[in-house]
This record gives structure tokens, C-alpha cells and sequence, in this order.
């Protein structure tokens, strides 16, 4: 006689955790199938300034919050660890640190990507001459697109380059490991990794890896011609894999259970939370700074403003973005918010409203110089056009508008260099949440925008890509269903389709505000 013993023990819900480390905080979400959140905790990053441009972050205080977040998330999510099925990482870009390779012990705070010491070298590298040359020299000999995209770059003080030319040169620790064998580099996600599983895995994915500005993406590696330029050992570089990947799991002394860790991501994660996986998607994510990405699919030569970057690498396929940033976004607000021009940032866009204008006060936000199409580490932030008349609203307004203005900076940028239609524009990031900024995008775009429920689309793309290798989510057009929006911006006379002409209305104030950006550059002399 055959006994059949059903247990009765009930079948435990699973859950996809995914963390976003940014520049001001760190938060984690615990997400069910439906991709609802259903537990969440957040902490701070305190940056440190030891030196005027000098911004750093401490490498504790990161691990002891991203720990916190993690076990707070799942705690209010109500449910175990062990209902975690996979855990996706998404962190800020180009912010790194070296370490001992045996201790795991870093040699310094993280360097910022919004850190300038290496202004001057950065300046000094896109004057070269010498070098633009024998590498467009190269290129008509070799026809290689690499050597001509090599040849066009700007780097910025953003990238990983320079910055971590400098940390060799002044940091003496840091030679002595390299000389011995045992130093590591790594970005934040690769340094959370190589925590996360007790040193056994020293790994990045394609897209931090890209945005780095020492890898090659013709290649799909470090590119040794460039470390060799500016004496970077490739022996300190972590090795690169995909962004949807098993990295490993995480010590079991760590959560009391390993979690398997399925992805790692730079920003360009929000693209695919934002599921903008066709030619032509663009997503502008609005945080502490500001990226636009139109994916591109193929790789492009990099031109005046734009950079080329891995949007992600998921089995053979690689989809590539051409990207603009701004470094000062929310940091913008938030100052004005330490100003006490305003208590509560949801007051902002009321504020903006309840003035016609900004009074002719022009806002450049450039407390970390001036990205793209500019470029200019050396410029200032300022206020220009002050009055006895001027009112808090006005200041507000202008600082507002100012975002606005810097969106449309990138954006005819992106249209002018890659020539690609776009299809949908998709906006994500704390400062998305403002309205006037918003109307104001679509109305300088003359294209429709549209706002998720939920902001944080860099966690969600971690978690999508997690998930969908463990096939927690089986295909991208599931992904799509699951969805949300919260608000559509139409431009003002748009047709149904939510396009029309770009507004005309404030081509005065942008013109008065341009004025007011080329006086703010070059103002900071070596």
C-alpha cells in the first residue's frame, strides 16, 4: 500500500531584493512578482569635503549602510531572508577606491565622481595635441573605429582616469600595493562584491565598467592603450562580466543565508527599469545629477558631448547608450533648500508657479563645474540678475528653470550627435517628482514625457535583471506589462501623439541664461 505525506507546512512567497547606492543615500526594495514594492529602507551617504574640490566618501559608512538597508527592507517587507530569491546592485558611477587584496582593508575614502583634483590633468589631456594626433594617425592607417573614437573623446574630471592617476601619484600606500601584487581598484559596486563574498570575487559588470572612461567598448575591455598613457597597471583592475550574471552569493555570516547576487549595474540600470529597450527609448534619470540615455543599440564615436556606454550586456546581446550628464541636479536644490529659500522641497513647484517669471535672475548649476556639451571643470555656480524686486519665488523659479535648461542642453545635444528618432521619453529620479521642472522639459522638448509611480528605476532595473536570470520574470514583454505611470507632461499644444514645435515662448530666457553660463566659465585658474 502506497502512503502519500503532503506537507502541510505552507509555500513561502519569494521576493527580488535590489539595493541603489547614489550619491546621497542608499535604499533598498524588496519587490514581489507583480514588481510592487513591499518593503523599503533607506539611509544617508554623508560625502566629505577634507579639501576644497575634494569630495569623498568613506568606505565603512557605505558597507554599514548598505547592511542596514538590506536587513531594514526585508524586516518591513515582513518576510525571511530565505525568501530572497536573487539580489540585483545598482550604484553610483566612476565613485572608487583601492585596497588591500589580502585584508580587503581600502587604502583611502572613495573618490567621488564628482570630485575635481584632477581638473588640471583632465584639461591638460584634452589639449594634447600630440596625442589626438598619432591616434588619428593610427586610425587612417588602421581604419579601426576605436582609435578614431579615442581620438575624438573629452574626458571629464567624472571619469575614473585621472582621478585615479592621481590617487597613484599622492598616495604612497597605494604604489607600494600596486609594486607588491596586492592592490585592488574597484567602483563601488566591485568593492560591495568583493565584501559581499568575503574577498573570493573581484568582478564589475559591462556598464560601470564603461563609464569609467578606461575601458574599451570596441574591445570589451580594459583598454591597455590607454593605461599605458597615464601609467595605470591593469593587474589592479577587477575582472568584467555581464550585467546580468551570477557574481556569487553572499556570505552566510553576513544574512544568515546566502543570496545569490544576479546583477550589477551602473545608472544606465534605470534604462532598463524604465523597460526603454528599443532604438530611440530615451530616459532621463534626475537625481543628485542628471543622465540622459538614448539607447543606441550599436556603438557610437563619441563626439563633443555625448559619451558612449554599455547600456548592459545580457548573455551575447550588448545594447549601447549614448549619454550627457549634469552633475548638479538635486545638489542644486538641496543647497537652495540649506538656504531656507524654501522648508519643504514639495513646496518648490508652487513656489515657481506663483511668479510669472524669474524676475531676470538666471541660475548656473555648477557646484561641480559644467559636463556636457561644455564641458568646463573650472566653471562656477552662480546667481546672476539680482534686484531689490527679487523675491524668494523668484530664486526658486530661477533655480528650477535652471534644470529644465540644462535637460534641453543635453537634449539637443543628443539630437544634433546621434541623428536617431526618438521614440519615448521616460523620466525617473527624486527631482522628477517636480512638476514645474517636468512642464517645463516637455514644453522645451516639444515632446511628451512620462513620469512612473514609483522613482526609483535604477533599484527596479537591478531588480529586473536579477530577476530575470534566476526566471523570476521570464521575457522583457512581461517586464513591459508590469508598468506603471504616473503622470504624462504634454507640451503645450500638442497633438495626440504628444508631440508639437518647440516652445518659442522662452527663447529670451534661455538666451539671458546662456549669457549668464559662458560668464561662469573658466572662472576657478589652475
Amino acid at each position: 500500500m502506497l502512503l502519500l505525506i503532503t506537507s502541510t507546512e505552507p509555500r513561502h512567497e519569494s521576493f527580488v531584493l535590489a539595493v541603489d547606492v547614489g550619491t546621497t543615500s542608499i535604499r533598498c526594495h524588496v519587490y514581489d512578482k507583480e514588481a510592487q514594492i513591499r518593503g523599503s529602507c533607506t539611509d544617508k551617504v554623508v560625502p566629505l569635503y577634507p579639501e576644497v574640490g575634494h569630495v569623498e566618501m568613506d568606505p565603512g559608512e557605505i558597507w554599514r549602510g548598505f547592511i542596514t538597508v538590506v536587513k531594514g527592507a526585508v524586516q518591513d517587507a515582513g518576510v525571511q531572508m530565505r525568501q530572497i530569491e536573487a539580489l540585483g546592485i545598482s550604484t553610483q558611477r566612476a565613485t572608487f577606491t583601492t585596497w588591500d587584496r589580502k585584508t580587503g582593508v581600502p587604502f583611502h575614502n572613495f573618490i567621488s565622481w564628482q570630485d575635481q583634483r584632477a581638473a588640471d590633468l583632465v584639461k591638460s589631456w584634452n589639449r594634447s595635441c600630440t596625442m589626438k594626433v598619432s591616434l588619428c594617425l593610427l586610425y587612417f592607417l588602421t581604419r579601426q573605429k576605436r582609435l578614431l573614437a579615442a581620438s575624438l573623446i573629452v574626458f571629464s574630471t567624472q571619469h575614473v582616469t585621472f582621478r585615479l592617476a592621481w590617487a597613484l601619484r599622492h598616495y604612497t600606500q597605494v604604489r607600494q600595493a600596486v609594486a607588491e601584487g596586492k592592490c585592488c581598484f574597484g567602483t563601488i559596486d566591485t568593492w560591495l562584491l568583493f565584501k559581499l563574498t568575503k574577498g573570493q570575487v573581484h568582478a564589475t559588470d559591462y556598464s560601470n565598467a564603461s563609464a569609467t572612461g578606461i575601458f574599451d567598448s570596441y574591445q570589451m575591455c580594459w583598454s591597455g592603450f590607454l593605461c599605458s598613457l597615464v601609467s595605470l597597471p591593469l593587474s589592479i583592475f577587477p575582472k568584467v562580466e555581464n550585467t546580468g550574471h551570477d557574481f556569487g552569493s553572499t556570505d552566510p555570516s553576513i544574512f544568515g543565508v546566502p543570496i545569490p547576487i544576479m546583477s550589477m549595474a551602473d545608472q544606465q540600470a534605470a534604462m532598463f527599469g524604465e523597460c526603454c529597450f528599443d532604438v530611440g527609448d530615451v530616459k532621463i534619470t534626475m537625481g543628485t545629477g542628471t543622465f540622459m540615455n538614448i539607447n543606441t543599440e550599436i556603438s557610437l564615436c563619441p563626439l563633443v558631448g555625448l559619451y558612449p556606454v554599455v547600456g548592459w550586456k545580457i548573455g551575447s546581446e550588448v545594447v549601447y547608450l549614448a549619454e550627457g550628464n549634469a552633475a548638479d541636479t538635486g545638489t542644486a536644490i538641496k543647497w537652495a533648500q540649506e538656504l531656507e529659500l524654501f522648508s519643504d522641497v514639495k513646496d518648490t513647484s508652487a513656489m515657481a508657479y506663483s511668479v510669472s517669471d524669474s524676475d531676470g535672475v538666471c541660475f548656473v548649476p555648477s557646484f561641480s563645474g559644467l559636463q556636457a556639451p561644455l564641458n568646463d571643470p573650472k566653471a562656477c555656480a552662480s546667481l546672476m540678475g539680482l534686484k531689490p524686486s527679487t523675491t524668494k519665488s523668484h530664486l526658486v523659479r530661477a533655480i528650477l528653470e535652471s534644470v529644465a535648461f540644462r535637460n534641453n542642453q543635453l537634449y539637443e545635444t543628443m539630437l544634433r550627435e546621434t541623428r536617431i528618432p526618438i521614440t519615448k521619453i521616460r523620466v525617473d529620479g527624486g527631482v522628477s517628482s517636480n512638476d514645474f521642472v517636468m512642464q517645463l522639459t516637455a514644453d522645451l522638448f516639444g515632446r511628451k514625457v512620462t513620469r512612473p509611480q514609483h522613482l526609483e528605476m535604477s533599484c527596479l532595473g537591478a531588480a529586473f535583471v536579477a530577476g530575470l536570470g534566476i526566471g523570476y520574470w521570464r521575457t522583457r514583454e512581461e517586464l513591459k506589462k508590469l508598468q506603471s505611470t504616473d503622470k504624462m507632461f504634454l507640451p503645450r499644444g500638442a497633438n495626440k501623439e504628444g508631440a508639437c514645435s518647440r516652445s518659442r515662448e522662452y527663447i529670451p530666457v534661455l538666451q539671458s541664461w546662456e549669457r549668464a553660463l559662458r560668464r561662469s566659465m573658466n572662472w576657478y585658474k589652475p
